[in-house]
């Protein structure tokens, strides 16, 4: 034995005083979001637009409210309906979403808005067994739209509330296999009244106080009711898995100059895979599981090809090194794609990785 407590289901608390206290610093303290309805509108019967609670989660996935918010303002203004958004190009999409990262997110992002504008006549179904169907509507996903659009009593779980939540109860078990017992506080936590309130009150808690460093346990609403913070033990939750190193990849990117107007040649990416549906480079068959060929024996054509450096990058479960070659070329080569004018490549649809190796080639 290690001189540990046992692992507690629950907090010492009376029955729904953890809400109770939560919601009322959240009535006072809720941040102010682009996609959110404050706590006194909504209790002044304004309702949340399920299509902007949707789209906002879909942004926020492995991502951060500050890189959404730009996003987020751009997207609804010129789609402001799911109905506006299904019927724009998958071109137009894919390059609006360029720099947000994570493109598959985008894709089902259409895929979604698609389904809900062609198959439900607009309408996004209100529990999170229904929502669960739609293209690229997850676990989590699904459960906030719930709680948020619809007042669904859901258990709504990303990463601050895991982390709010293993300190209340000292929850010794690593992730992922904690979230069994997360789930289980969790939904006994979330109130039958103000569930999305709740969910969105557990997000600036794990955002403003209850952070992964230095938590200002002071500040703190719900302080009473942590067992990490009676004993002193707030930084060592969650406990997470020792990760393994990330496998180390690489290729080649190649790019094509016309020199008559600096125009670059771009092709699309397979719609499905890592960046599919982006616009590159052409570049050489990388994949998170094996190296792409290198060197300009890999060149897609033959051309004046030089060495112009190399781009790092880091993907989720890999990193990878582009070589990126240069050539000037008069006439369109006889390979797929088209050429891009300097002034045209901000609407393109590039990933930044791409836009790195235009970078490093000096062609943007």
């Amino acid at each position: 034995m290690d001189g540990r407590r046992p692992e507690r289901s629950q907090p010492d608390r009376a029955d729904g005083h953890f809400a109770a206290a939560l919601l009322d610093w959240y009535d006072r303290h809720a941040r102010a979001l682009p996609w959110r309805v404050a706590p006194a509108d909504l209790q002044a019967g304004i309702r949340p637009d399920p299509y902007l609670v949707w789209m906002s989660e879909i942004m926020l996935q492995q991502t951060t409210v500050a890189a959404v918010k730009s996003y987020f303002a751009a997207f609804t203004e010129r789609w402001p309906t799911v109905e506006a958004l299904a019927a724009a190009e998958d071109a137009e999409v894919m390059g609006a979403w360029a720099g947000l990262g994570y493109y598959a997110r985008a894709r089902n992002l259409l895929a979604c808005a698609r389904a809900v504008a062609g198959e439900r006549s607009g309408r996004f179904p209100e529990t999170a067994a229904e929502l669960r169907t739609l293209p690229g509507v997850g676990e989590y996903t699904s459960a906030a739209i719930a709680a948020i659009a619809f007042d669904e009593p859901a258990a709504v779980i990303d990463g601050n509330i895991e982390r709010i939540t293993t300190r209340i109860a000292c929850i010794e078990t690593p992730l992922p296999a904690a979230r069994k017992p997360i789930r289980a506080l969790v939904q006994e936590l979330t109130p039958q009244r103000r569930p999305g309130d709740f969910a969105q009150a557990m997000m600036d808690l794990g955002a403003t106080i209850c952070t992964p460093r230095k938590p200002a346990c002071v500040l703190c609403p719900v302080t009473d009711h942590c067992e990490a913070r009676r004993l002193g033990r707030q930084e060592e939750f969650p406990v997470k898995a020792a990760k393994g190193a990330k496998p180390a990849r690489v290729g080649a990117a190649f790019v094509l100059r016309r020199p008559a107007d600096g125009a670059v040649w771009l092709r699309r990416r397979p719609a499905a895979g890592l960046l599919g549906g982006m616009s590159e480079p052409p570049t050489t068959a990388w994949t998170s599981r094996g190296d792409g060929a290198t060197g300009v024996e890999a060149a897609p054509v033959a051309g004046d090809w030089h060495l112009a450096g190399f781009v790092p990058h880091g993907f989720t479960h890999f990193d990878l090194t582009l070589e990126v070659w240069l050539a000037n070329r008069a006439d369109d080569p006889p390979i797929d794609g088209w050429w891009a004018s300097p002034a045209s490549l901000a609407a393109e649809a590039l990933p930044t990785l791409m836009r790195r190796v235009l970078e490093r080639a000096g062609v943007a």
